[in-house]
């Protein structure tokens, strides 16, 4: 639908930067190489654009050594990475009850193999956590803690910065899910003491589908998840032992990177700052007028300041999908309904069963984007489900 209003940032921005959709086209038309596998000009351009890629996201996470950056087809692969190496030998982690289920469900296998155990910290909807709880769960066995840096359902943001102090204290590594905030909150995981990051090129950092990445803290290297060509050391039948080879088998989406890398560059020359304001305005707005509609409950903080641009509710009795559609066919607003591929976050808020609404935004969108979506939440509101 042409002229529509999109709504649906987490799952994916749209649009994207101009900047974005011009590297791509011009790596498609112009340069086309496989990265590190051949010695033409066309595939030395190629390897230098995801250079590029790691290099600008270096800067935007103040990580010292770019080759600490290493590519995955999104934040998934990523977390699987890090749990399934970390835990391929047994032990026990740690996590949140506001998990995705792209830290649940790798979790949950391993179990089922009888060789891992965990355990889910509670927190509260507004993304508080007890860390007290923290302390009592990590074991002489415990190998891993793993949190969201925001809840994909809630916006809610957790305290990151206090359960890596506890996590160090412990001589556990910590696996930071930053799908939701690389991009639009700072992070710079050298200083916090995050062993792992794992994020998405396709969210807050304007890149295309297909692409994000893990970055690996000196000392906390795991197994690869993916063993075979890596364009080094050809000759050896063992995987590389140096990063980044050692985790990116195969050819990468060097098109996608190209994407990624002018997607990130819009983040560092728009400033997060500036995007956590933009977008922290606009959430407000959003969260003051939804408030004020009668029937509607809103999950998470009721402040800004304390989540991201993430806000979920459900309006009278209306389900989330029949809201959602209503939106969507009448109104021409893009938002999501549902469960969000996260149960464990909606048994936390209590919306297992009904699921939720989510607008989420970025910093392309505007303030008449949710001024739009409140006048028609209101005018639905007055009709009868």
């Amino acid at each position: 639908m042409s002229g529509d209003i999109y709504l649906d940032n987490a799952a994916t921005t749209y649009p994207k930067p101009e900047s974005v959709y011009r590297a791509m086209d011009r790596f498609a038309r112009e340069v086309g190489g496989n990265p590190g596998r051949s010695g033409h000009h066309r595939a030395l351009e190629s390897g230098r654009e995801v250079l590029r890629a790691r290099e600008a996201l270096a800067r935007l996470l103040r990580v010292t050594d770019p080759s600490r950056i290493v590519f995955t087809k999104n934040a998934t692969e990523a977390l699987n990475l890090v749990i399934r190496g970390r835990l391929r030998d047994g032990g026990h982690a740690v996590i949140t009850s506001l998990e995705h289920n792209s830290v649940w469900r790798p979790l949950e296998a391993l179990a089922g193999h009888g060789d891992v155990t965990y355990t889910v910290l509670q927190c509260g909807a507004d993304g508080s956590l007890d860390l007290a709880d923290l302390r009592e769960a990590i074991t002489p066995e415990t190998r891993l803690v793993a949190c969201t840096h925001a809840s994909n359902v809630s916006g809610a943001l957790l305290p990151v910065a206090e359960i890596a102090e506890v996590a160090a204290e412990r001589g556990v590594p910590l696996l930071l899910d930053a799908a939701q905030t690389a991009g639009r909150v700072e992070i710079h995981p050298e200083e916090m003491g995050i062993a792992y990051l794992a994020f998405t090129g396709h969210k807050e950092l304007f890149g295309p589908q297909g692409t994000g990445g893990l970055y690996v803290a000196p000392g906390w290297d795991v197994e690869p998840l993916t063993y075979g060509g890596t364009g080094s050391r050809s000759e050896s039948s063992l995987q590389p032992d140096f990063l980044p080879d050692r985790y990116e088998s195969g050819t990468l989406n060097a098109h996608g990177l190209a994407g990624l890398r002018a997607g990130v560059e819009y983040v560092l020359e728009t400033g997060v700052g500036e995007i956590r304001r933009h977008e922290g305005e606009l959430t407000g707005i959003l969260l003051e007028g939804l408030y004020s509609i009668p029937g509607t409950l809103v999950y998470g903080p009721r402040e800004w300041e304390k989540r991201v641009g993430i806000v979920s509710f459900n309006l009278g009795e209306y389900s989330s999908s029949e809201l959602a559609s209503i939106l969507d066919q009448d109104y021409g607003i893009c938002v999501r309904s549902g469960l969000h591929c996260s149960p464990l976050a909606h048994r936390t808020l209590g919306t297992l069963r009904r699921g939720v609404v989510r607008a989420s935004l970025s910093h392309l969108n505007t303030p008449q984007d949710v001024v739009a979506l409140l006048h028609a939440l209101r005018e639905i509101s007055r009709r009868k489900p």
